[in-house]
């Protein structure tokens, strides 16, 4: 199997848990319903020990965009392969998240919250703050790349690893995740929310593009800063890709903070428009 093929397919074993342990938790008439944060994480992590499982040897497992992109960055990846490997992580999410869809078909029309079919394939925030949001996920993503380094550098006994990263993600899960669902990975969020807006879901709404654009930016610039700050500490090596991200990072979060104030600003207008019309 080439590299490729390791990284869709297992991208696509990432998403068939994960997003099947959300779906098992969030559709009705589920025998799993109501599971709750702790089955979702455990979901989550213990499905990214069984692609690393499966696929680790062939293509190292990155299955994540933020992780392949912040590694060749610090040199422990080919930049000529990171363009393959991120279009690999998107059709095996997509392929994942179609597959997920059809295993909980007749659930779709069983359940009426939108919002709940939509967190089976993407993420969204539970209060919509966007440096906040924006923040959660590049902090997150930072925490994984950095945590991945740090694993990687210690010795463990033989196929061991993969069971350890996994419980690094129920840890993040558990810990970081409940503010925006922690995406913490583009391809897993925006390979899902693809399927997410061309499937015939029943009763499906948004897929939430206004939002996207956070666990795509957020992830790559934390996994950039975590790969980064990493060989600055540990290795002694100060890459000039530190400095891009850093300044990444800050424009970004001042954007977002002046777009949540002029959002701020016309709610308060409109609420005290709304006020006067009701006092008249």
């Amino acid at each position: 199997m080439l590299p490729f093929m390791g990284e869709l397919v297992g991208t696509m074993i990432l998403i068939i848990f994960g997003g099947g342990v959300v779906a098992g938790s969030v559709l009705k008439k589920s025998s799993s319903e109501q599971g709750g944060w702790i089955v979702i994480t455990f979901g989550w992590g213990l499905g990214l020990s069984a692609a690393i499982y499966a696929v680790g040897q062939i293509s190292g497992a990155h299955l994540n965009p933020a992780v392949t992109i912040g590694f060749a960055l610090i040199g422990e990846f080919a930049w000529t392969s990171v363009v393959p490997y991120i279009v690999a992580q998107l059709m095996g999410a997509f392929i994942g998240a179609t597959l997920v869809w059809l295993h909980y078909y007749p659930h779709w029309k069983e359940t009426h919250d939108q919002g709940a079919k939509l967190a089976v394939f993407a993420t969204s925030p539970s209060i919509k703050h966007r440096p906040s949001n924006f923040y959660s996920e590049v902090f997150g993503t930072f925490i994984l790349v950095f945590g991945l380094l740090a694993i990687g550098a210690n010795q463990f006994t033989e196929g061991l690893n993969p069971l350890i990263v996994g419980l690094f993600i129920v840890v993040i899960g558990m810990s970081l995740g409940g503010t925006t669902g922690y995406a913490i990975n583009p391809a897993r969020d925006l390979g899902p929310r693809i399927a997410h807006f061309l499937l015939p879901i029943a009763g499906k709404g948004d897929s939430g593009w206004k939002y996207a654009w956070v666990p795509v930016v957020g992830p790559t610039i934390g996994g950039g800063l975590g790969a980064t700050i990493y060989a600055a500490l540990f290795e002694g090596i100060i890459y000039s890709a530190l400095w891009i991200f850093i300044i990444a990072f800050v424009v970004t979060l001042y954007i977002c903070t002046r777009y949540e104030k002029r959002l701020q600003g016309k709610l308060e207008q409109s609420h005290k428009v709304v006020a006067q019309v009701t006092q008249n």
